[in-house]
């Protein structure tokens, strides 16, 4: 049976518990960690004293973690970066991964400084057996508001298709095809000309990028073998100027074919 509190000790044991666990909005195991003492004691405290637990709003609640913020609203970099995850993005219920190239070491740093701008964290970066560049974020607050958002964990299955939201601005169309072309996307010379080709296995998702291309006044061809292509000259050269791919890989082929 526990020890009957005197009424000084009840006081002590209340007031530490507003500060840390009501004001301060602290974990249970920080609490213990600071008086240390074990969570279970903590706990028994808490319901001793008819402190409510209060475990949601902890910030680590389902590993909701203090140093991630979510983007408050939608945004040209927002819609890039569900460009990458359309393009060669996964999702797990844990984690956020991207795959690239082993020739995009450029782009590798370019796509963990986005997703720091957008998501307040350093992503970690891991190179694999064949060479390719893994950029992960271990979050499952990211990816439940990810998937809230309408994102899958298997794209191909789901045939997954982009938010909607996307189409509501210019901007956001030119930051979502960004990010796709960035990842899926491949520049190539044909025998009388240059020709972009977008690639998926999601015809919802290839019908919604000839709307974006469309949009913006390219002239996208039909689906063929899930692709999507543009072949006109002035549209590529638009494309690279407005559009304005991020990866180095893409603007050197540009360069190279339109020079």
């Amino acid at each position: 049976m526990a020890k009957r509190w005197t009424i000084s000790e009840e006081l002590l044991k209340r007031k530490e518990l507003d500060k840390f666990y009501i004001k301060e909005n602290r974990s249970i195991g920080e609490i213990a960690k600071i008086l240390n003492l074990g969570q279970s004691t903590i706990y028994g405290r808490l319901l001793r004293l008819s402190i409510k637990p209060m475990r949601s709003r902890k910030m680590r609640f389902n590993n909701k973690r203090g140093d991630i913020s979510i983007p408050e609203g939608y945004s040209e970099q927002l819609s890039e970066f569900i460009g990458v995850l359309l393009g060669d993005g996964h999702l797990t219920p844990t984690q956020v991964t991207v795959t690239l190239g082993n020739k995009e070491v450029v782009y590798v740093s370019y796509l963990t400084k986005l997703i720091k701008k957008l998501f307040n964290i350093e992503p970690k970066t891991i190179r694999v057996r064949n060479g390719y560049h893994v950029v992960y974020v271990g979050s499952t607050y990211v990816v439940r508001w990810l998937l809230s958002m309408g994102l899958v964990f298997n794209k191909v299955k789901s045939q997954v298709d982009l938010p909607p939201w996307i189409f509501s601005n210019k901007d956001y169309v030119k930051g979502f095809l960004r990010g796709f072309f960035d990842t899926d996307g491949s520049i190539y010379k044909l025998r009388f000309g240059v020709q972009l080709a977008f690639i998926n296995r999601s015809l919802p998702m290839l019908e919604s990028l000839r709307s974006c291309l469309s949009l913006l006044d390219y002239s996208p061809s039909n689906i063929s073998q899930f692709r999507i292509y543009l072949t006109r000259r002035e549209d590529i050269i638009r494309f690279f100027k407005t559009v304005n791919p991020a990866n180095a890989k893409h603007q050197k082929r540009f360069q190279m074919f339109l020079s």
